[in-house]
């Protein structure tokens, strides 16, 4: 449960968002612009995620920033819930001009941005702090430019937890566990190359139609984070949540190619900087809300099992050898030696 500190903390981070996304917009009328001032340039930024899950509290800090950075010269207009598109789609939108800004997992960016695949490598990083040095260093900066060739401008990398298997009959405690049982996953050669190697049967299914996957038994189980299970209420179908915690997969902040060159290098400096600050707020809120999740799922009577880690890591050596010789394997090493 959070304690009575940490629940301060996030009442004062969410007063914090609010109080940076209002701040200038009660300064303006309707059209977002002081009178006198230049009408404001809008940038459309879509997700498929909820307005309570932590990027999108982050994404409202980051508008706020941009406002007051840019004296509201540049704004964002949030669409939340999917509302626009899908995360695959969203990318070909980006690379269309038709979007400016979405957030994806790193996942279905792979068949756009071969690069981003390193991150779904099973049993990658072995330490919160060591993934916080790549992701923050010369390997992150790399996958984040590595789009630019496919129209594809990487701004920040948001923390998505550690990815874990969740069911609706038995939990798993080890690889054996996994046979026979259909696992959904995402739209990633990856993912599905991580379960097969496991022993369970990848399914590819769209995030919006899991719910109703599992309670028809489409599919068996899924992997995905604490509080992506929770907000969508995956734990009302699924009461095993087996903390296996076998990838890393993060969130990515992606501004289409013609947006990004369109704006002048001041325009680019103001996106970037509030992209770096809302990476920085969504961390905070994460943590504090996987602690808050953990505690509401022991009261729902969830059953959270922590599982021997090392069967799961034995069994994926073949995964990580069969990438020897290609730029996979490369960053493979380079990720290693941090």
């Amino acid at each position: 449960m959070l304690g009575k500190s940490n629940s301060f903390l996030v009442v004062g981070l969410c007063a914090g968002v609010l109080a940076a996304t209002l701040g200038f917009a009660m300064m303006r009328g309707a059209s977002g612009a002081v009178a006198g001032e230049a009408p404001a340039r809008v940038l459309k930024l879509a997700h498929s995620l909820d307005e309570k899950h932590p990027v999108h509290l982050a994404m409202l800090y980051m508008a706020g920033v941009l406002d007051q950075k840019s004296q509201g010269q540049l704004r964002l207009q949030i669409y939340a819930n999917g509302s626009l598109c899908g995360e695959a789609e969203s990318i070909e939108q980006m690379q269309q001009g038709v979007l400016d800004l979405a957030k994806t997992s790193t996942a279905p960016l792979e068949s756009f941005v071969p690069e981003m695949a390193v991150l779904g490598v099973p049993y990658v990083f072995t330490s919160d702090d060591q993934y916080w040095r790549v992701l923050d260093g010369e390997v992150g900066q790399e996958l984040l430019d590595a789009g630019q060739g496919v129209g594809l401008k990487g701004l920040c990398f948001y923390d998505a937890g550690a990815r874990s298997f969740y069911t609706v009959k038995r939990p798993i405690l080890k690889p054996e566990d996994l046979e026979g049982l259909k696992i959904r996953v995402q739209q990633s050669k990856t993912a599905i190359a991580m379960v097969d190697a496991l022993g369970g049967s990848p399914t590819p299914i769209e995030w919006g139609e899991l719910y109703s996957a599992l309670q028809t038994s489409t599919v068996d189980g899924a992997e995905n984070n604490l509080p992506s299970y929770f907000s969508n209420r995956h734990f009302e179908v699924c009461r095993h949540f087996s903390l296996s915690r076998h990838t890393r997969v993060p969130d990515v902040l992606l501004c289409s190619g013609d947006t990004w060159n369109s704006l002048s290098a001041e325009e680019q400096g103001w996106l970037q900087q509030a992209a770096d600050e809302s990476a920085r707020m969504q961390r905070k809120l994460w943590d504090l809300e996987t602690e808050r999740v953990l505690g509401v799922l022991a009261a729902e009577g969830v059953s959270v099992h922590e599982p021997d880690l090392a069967p799961f890591a034995e069994k994926v050596k073949g995964l990580h050898q069969s990438y020897d010789g290609a730029p996979i394997g490369d960053l493979l090493r380079r990720i290693a030696e941090e």
